[in-house]
């Protein structure tokens, strides 16, 4: 898929645009079904990279203090959690700038992706940079797909990092994908981006050999003390039209609707959903930022008569 054919679909008139997202989401999904996916953080703050959307980097003032690994044992008992209320992926995010082989901290991650793969659940991580080994460790121990944003173009990206190259997250996907994990990769909106950097990201998505398994689609949360603190929330107008034509130009993916649902309301999730999002976040948290509860989705999901997608629905 080229800019111009994405430019294309994406300048559909609005209500034409739903329809052809929405066909094309019947063609391969269920429509009842959405995936209830959780993430924990199981090592929080004290990150020396500079992202700038990023609450976690130690370069900023943000309240949110550089803590200890989480044990296995605590992951394992907040993945039986997650599998009780319904969640059947369960997201394992670190905040540094990545792992190598015989670190401590990574074997200490692969000890819980070991146990909580024995949960018959879907197990992503996102642990930074890393290379073929680590990457075929991790699908070793159980690892189901591997979340590594690209976050937005390539031409917007250096004002968003500075402390490493976009050629480093597509070295990283690369990695991944040779050691045959799914990739989970998606973008952040309302970073000060334009209409054109979203398709610019879209486009390099949908040229990914494999395609991604699965395309987050977050809309930012401002920290406090962070560069972005001062953005404005996303028009959902715009954000709605990124999902339908990310569900039109990649039929196969999951689309999630991630970070920034409490700036969304009910109605506007709906749409989002109805334009071919069929994953969200599960639970109060993500990382550090808030996310609707899980009586709140429970509502929200029963008034759209959604239920919850079951464990490797379709083999994906």
């Amino acid at each position: 898929m080229n800019l111009a054919q994405l430019q294309q679909i994406y300048a559909t008139p609005f209500f034409d645009l739903l329809e052809r997202a929405r066909a094309t989401f019947l063609a391969h999904w269920k429509k009842g079904e959405v995936q209830l996916c959780t993430l924990l953080s199981i090592k929080t703050g004290g990150c020396s990279e500079d992202c700038a959307y990023c609450a976690q980097s130690a370069r900023y003032r943000t309240g949110v203090r550089a803590e200890r690994l989480l044990t296995a044992e605590e992951v394992l008992e907040a993945a039986r959690r997650a599998r009780e209320n319904g969640s059947t992926r369960f997201c394992m995010g670190a905040a540094w700038k990545g792992v190598h082989d015989g670190d401590a901290k990574f074997e200490q991650v692969l000890e819980m992706v070991r146990a909580v793969s024995q949960l018959g659940m879907e197990v992503c991580v996102t642990l930074g940079q890393l290379g073929f080994g680590e990457a075929r460790k991790l699908k070793e121990a159980g690892v189901t797909a591997y979340n590594h944003n690209i976050d937005t173009s390539e031409e917007y990206y250096p004002e968003i990092v500075s402390t490493h190259r976009y050629s480093d997250r597509l070295d990283t996907i690369r990695a991944v994908q040779q050691a045959a994990i799914s990739v989970c990769c998606g973008g952040i909106v309302g970073m000060g981006e334009t209409e054109l950097d979203r398709l610019k990201m879209v486009e390099v998505l949908t040229n990914f050999d494999p395609p991604p398994e699965s395309v987050p689609i977050n809309c930012l949360m401002p920290m406090a003390g962070t560069p972005l603190e001062n953005q404005p929330p996303v028009d959902v107008f715009e954000l709605i039209r990124l999902i339908a034509t990310t569900r039109i130009v990649l039929p196969e993916a999951k689309v999630r609707l991630s970070a920034g649902r409490t700036r969304l309301s009910k109605e506007a999730q709906a749409l989002c959903l109805f334009a071919g999002a069929n994953s969200i976040f599960y639970g109060d948290k993500l990382l550090t930022a808030q996310n609707p509860g899980v009586d709140h989705d429970r509502e929200l999901l029963s008034a759209l008569d959604l239920s919850a997608q079951p464990p490797f629905a379709n083999g994906r």
